[in-house]
């Protein structure tokens, strides 16, 4: 589906609400079939390089959502 592979980022401690975006990510990548490997930024020094609110979910570079979980519905929006 894509030409080179792409670039997911989560962002955040690891608290629940991390793992729930993460969890997200996941089915959302699933429903697409889409193969690409999720990165966790769990590194506080690193989060507020680029995020100002965790959990952050970032695609190639662009910050999509912060501070909330969005659903699988509009993560695959973002991945299409």
């Amino acid at each position: 589906m894509w030409g080179k592979k792409m670039k997911i980022e989560i962002f955040g401690p690891g608290c629940w609400k991390c793992k729930q975006l993460e969890e997200n990510t996941r089915k959302a990548l699933q429903e697409l079939k889409i193969d690409i490997k999720i990165e966790k930024v769990t590194d506080i020094s690193k989060i507020i390089e680029k995020v100002s609110m965790t959990p952050a979910i970032v695609i190639e570079g662009e910050v999509k959502s912060e501070g909330r979980i969005p659903d699988i519905n509009e993560i695959k929006k973002w991945l299409k």
